[in-house]
């Protein structure tokens, strides 16, 4: 174990203990630490200087002390296996059971390193043999890991659990059977292991064996003593499979010889011959083939294995599987030779409509192309895409396959079900794709990158040459109109691009194709600046526009390709042609999402940086909007206007300060921006920093607007920003607000601030606007004469009802139309305000509105049940039972008509009148009546069902049912005559901000 020491009582451990005494004597640290944490202590115990642990551990506080890994001076002994420095650790307090960062004992090290006496002795001092570390290894595992034979014995003699599993499920038999340890597997199984035990995906050691580097020994002994060759993981895989994986062919012939399952299938339907097909184990196939398996079983997707070799390029493994099958009079298309068959139809196509030779096209190598081809492959063979293999070639640039193929006949022309070519796939190759093949993710390296891009773009260019050359017609349109070039464009191979045109100089000389992007489009927006140079070179109009009507530079100005935006601009391209839809230019693209290279590049052309779109937003009022402050910062260098307006007279100050992008509206603020502009609806910046809880700003704001002369803090409703602060519950800006004079009265609209708090159930702002102005304000009245208290009943806030009426709100102030707050929350249903009001504050339930209707009327009116029996429970009089409103109807009438069960079970209770008759003459049973036609034939068929007699001296049905109609009152039974209960007004929406300015629809005048 190497150290590096820094200092000289470093050095000295080894192991002299008298330079340790006499450093120790020159106040040398004892407890000082190398890079990893390590002390004296550490190196001491790591170096068995035992003599220098004396001397120094009595100068420690602890020698427990942990380095960077967490590992105590014992971990190091036991690692060491330093028997002597481990008793001594032991004897001064080492903690047996301390853990590293792993969770890691010393017993686990000493086990691992095969230290059979530190093991021994750790156990006589307690350390826990079963204990485990955090991904659950124990001791045993630790030994059995690395072949410890000695420590393993030793732990199964001392009776631990021999099948214990990991987190991953693992037992030590795994283990060692991973790590090719095949003495500790036999020692395993001789003490009783489980051979068959599964892990948490179902592997046993046997497949650990099959697939591991060292485990052919360890294999056999599991065979031998009775392992299950057959058995299967969750995922399928049996030990066969493994071996196909890894190539072991040795193993596969064991496992055969013990009865291993040939043709087992995993969960995607492989059999090991897919398997070794796929990793290209040709050894193994001839091993499996021999041994009698099924060249033609399907697999995955319904492939062949000869599918899974030709796909991933094993021409041997080709070779191998096509001669698998019987000898046929095939007479090879490139010999007189016999050609050997695989035993089935070798165009036998996949689920996807694929053959084999689709597959040898896809993998590229020539030879399984050849393979495929001699032994009478169709090459023009389509898939369910309507694709060649020739296509797939092409697809991935594999030029000797094209060029096989085509030299054989294949349609070089034909079309898939898209309407493309093998020439649109070769334009189209992904060369991002195969540079990951060969770099993988090491893409630091800008020369290897550059290597790779320069072959793939040779060897496409290559292939798209030899097509050409072959008479590959570049005109044809796909189904969606576009040809070759647009490919080349869209993926940036410039080569490509150069023979297209050099080859069809006319070719966008050509009739509209319906294609609604042209490859000026493509190559700008995906960034291939090297490709648009070529197209440049031959195109005459730069400013085509794509179906939304965006040109080249607007697509490459949004998506940030400085290179594109600089190549356009150089040749001409405009920067005002705006689009279609939003009618914004280049300049807004690029700020939409804070391009600022590419801003930079056109704010060099542009002669009005203030330009704007449909909505009237210039570049900077997105930049702020969006938050990008070096496009903000460009575009006050450029002197773009801080007051200009879009058409619903926002500024950028309103936009930043509504989303709240601190850093743009401080930019702005330096600009000597207007602090008091209006929007279309009278709102200032100080409206937007209220509504929005931007304490800080509206600050700022308030100082520079009183020291204006011409001042108006109220928007076209007479909002206030103190309005707007406790609609939304802002406390920090009713604070700031509040300590300028002009808020500490109720100015503006009479909807007042405190009306506005306790309809959203901002207790705290409602104290603070009642503790800094008077507590008078609690009884302030709106344009309808309703109070704070209606307010907050309507609203059902009851810690605001509790809150005014501490205040001595007046609990019966009745607005314009008589109602009082309790009759607002009966109307609304709600029974917490209702509750409160009745049982706590003792509101007046005999009070009428103008139409006469209690509060017990206009909870049963809009069927608020729970309301009504809330104040049902309070009334006793008869009058109030029976009292009547202007339409003459009693409670039990509107209960009755709305069905109220309860209500009317308990109004019956108390007397109600039941022969009570409204206007109409009904009485409360033909009230339930669904209109009055029905009432009055109900009228009719009691009135025959109980005749008048003389005698009696209530008043007959037919005279009380056919009393002349009053066609001009309204019934309040029928739910009409509520018309002077009018709706409560909100004075202010949620929505004061979106991305493009308020909402069409909000309304000051919308009801709540």
């Amino acid at each position: 174990m190497p150290y590096i020491y820094f200092n000289s009582l470093f050095i000295t451990v080894l192991p002299l203990q008298e330079a340790v005494q006499v450093l120790i004597k020159h106040s040398a640290d004892v407890n000082a630490r190398d890079k990893n944490w390590q002390t004296p202590l550490h190196v001491a115990a790591a170096n068995k200087a035992v003599k220098c642990a004396e001397v120094i551990i009595p100068m420690l506080s602890s020698v427990n002390v942990s380095d960077r890994g967490g590992r105590t001076a014992l971990h190091h002994a036991a690692l060491n296996g330093h028997i002597e420095m481990v008793n001594l650790l032991l004897a001064k307090g080492a903690n047996i059971n301390a853990f590293d960062k792993k969770d890691r004992r010393a017993i686990h090290w000493a086990a691992y390193m095969g230290h059979l006496e530190v093991v021994a002795l750790l156990i006589n001092h307690g350390a826990e043999v079963t204990c485990k570390d955090k991904k659950g290894y124990t001791p045993l595992h630790a030994a059995a890991s690395n072949g410890q034979i000695n420590v393993v014995k030793h732990l199964l003699n001392l009776g631990v659990e021999i099948d214990e599993m990991n987190v991953y499920g693992n037992t030590a038999l795994h283990i060692a059977c991973y790590n090719g340890q095949d003495s500790v597997v036999n020692e395993l199984i001789d003490y009783g292991a489980n051979v068959n035990q599964p892990n948490n995906s179902g592997f046993t050691p046997l497949h650990f064996a099959a697939a591991s580097t060292h485990g052919a020994l360890c294999l056999e002994l599991l065979v031998n003593n009775g392992a299950d060759v057959n058995i299967q993981s969750k995922d399928g895989k049996s030990p066969l499979h493994m071996t196909a994986v890894h190539g072991r062919f040795t193993r596969s012939q064991t496992l055969i010889q013990n009865g291993g399952e040939i043709d087992c299938v995993d969960k995607d339907g492989n059999t090991p011959l897919h398997v070794a097909a796929r990793y290209g184990h040709e050894l193994l196939i001839n091993t499996l083939i021999t041994s009698g398996a099924d060249a033609a079983k399907c697999g995955i997707n319904n492939m062949f294995p000869l599918h899974l070799a030709a796909l991933n390029a094993h021409s041997d493994c080709c070779r191998k599987l096509l001669s698998s099958g019987q000898k046929y009079s095939i007479v090879s298309l490139f010999s007189n030779e016999h050609v050997l068959s695989a035993g089935f139809e070798i165009d036998t196509p996949d689920n996807f409509g694929r053959t084999c030779l689709h597959a040898a096209a896809a993998g590229g190598n020539v030879e399984c192309v050849k393979l495929l081809q001699s032994s009478g492959a169709d090459f023009n063979k389509k898939d369910k895409c309507g694709r060649t293999p020739l296509h797939y070639a092409a697809a991935n640039c594999h030029f000797h396959c094209i060029e096989t193929l085509v030299t054989t006949g294949a349609n070089i022309n034909e079309t898939d079900d898209w309407g493309r070519t093998a020439l649109h796939y070769a334009a189209a190759s992904d060369m991002d794709r195969k540079r990951k093949n060969i770099l993988g993710n090491s893409h630091e390296n800008a020369e290897e990158l550059e290597r790779a891009n320069e072959m793939k773009e040779k060897e496409a260019a290559l292939c798209l040459e030899f097509l050409l050359q072959k008479d590959a017609n570049p005109s044809i349109q796909d189904k969606e109109g576009y040809n070759t070039v647009h490919y080349a464009a869209a993926y940036g191979h410039r080569q490509c691009l150069e023979l297209l045109l050099e080859k069809t100089s006319n070719i966008f000389d050509e009739p509209d194709s319906g294609a609604t992007k042209s490859p000026l489009h493509l190559a700008a927006y995906n960034g291939h600046h090297q490709a648009l140079e070529v197209l440049l070179q031959s195109l005459v109009d730069l400013d085509i526009k794509d179906e939304k009507g965006r040109t080249a530079l607007d697509l490459a100005a949004f998506k940030g390709h400085a290179e594109c935006v600089e190549a356009l601009i150089s040749q001409g391209a405009s920067i005002l042609v705006k689009d279609d839809i939003t009618k914004r230019t280049p300049l807004h693209a690029s700020v939409i999402n804070g391009h600022t290279p590419c801003l930079r590049l056109l704010l060099e052309v542009a002669d009005n940086p203030d330009v704007t779109d449909a909505k009237g937003q210039t570049p900077l009022m997105l930049a702020v909007a969006y938050g990008h402050i070096d496009a903000v910062s460009l575009l006050l260098e450029k002197e773009a206007s801080v007051d200009a307006a879009d058409l619903l007279g926002c500024t950028a100050l309103h936009r930043g300060i509504m989303t709240g992008h601190e850093e743009c509206v401080q930019m702005l603020l330096e600009q000597e921006v207007s602090i008091l502009c209006k929007d279309s609806r009278g709102r200032t910046p100080l409206h937007y920093a209220a509504a929005h809880g931007h304490a800080t700003w509206l600050s700022e704001l308030l100082q520079m607007a009183l020291s204006e002369e011409d001042c108006s803090f109220k928007d076209n409703q007479g909002y206030t920003p103190l309005h707007w602060a406790c609609y939304n519950g802002n406390e920090n800006c009713i604070e700031v607000l509040l300590e300028q004079k002009y808020f500490r009265k109720f100015n503006g609209n009479n909807f007042s601030p405190l009306h506005c708090a306790v309809i959203n159930d901002h207790e705290n702002c409602a104290s603070l606007l009642i503790g800094a102005i008077d507590a008078s304000i609690v009884n302030c009245k709106d344009d309808k004469g309703r109070t704070p208290l209606h307010a907050a009943a309507f609203a059902d806030h009851v810690e605001c009802l509790q809150l005014l009426l501490n205040h001595n709100a007046l609990v019966n102030a009745a607005d314009n139309s008589g109602k009082t707050p309790l009759m607002m929350a009966a109307e609304n249903g709600h029974a917490g305000a209702v509750d409160f009001l009745v049982n706590s504050a003792k509101a007046d339930l005999t009070v009428k509105d103008k139409d006469l209707n209690t509060p017990l009327h206009l909870a049963s009116s809009k069927g608020h049940e729970k309301c009504a029996l809330l104040i049902l429970d309070k009334i006793q009089e008869q009058s109030l039972i029976n009292a009547k409103n202007n339409a003459l109807q009693t409670p039990l009438h509107i209960a009755a008509r709305n069905g109220l069960k309860m209500v009317v079970e308990e109004l019956l209770a108390k007397g109600a009148c039941v022969l009570a008759v409204d206007e109409n003459g009904h009485t409360p049973a033909l009230a339930c009546a669904p209109n009055k036609d029905v009432a009055d034939c109900l009228a009719l068929i009691l009135a025959t069902m109980m005749p008048f007699s003389p005698s009696s001296s209530m008043m007959p049905f037919n005279f009380v049912c056919f009393k002349k109609d009053n066609l001009s009152r309204t019934h309040l039974c029928d739910g009409s005559n509520m018309g002077s209960i009018n709706s409560y007004s909100k004075p202010l929406s949620n929505n004061i901000g979106t991305e493009d300015g308020y909402n069409e629809n909000d309304s000051d005048s919308e009801t709540f």
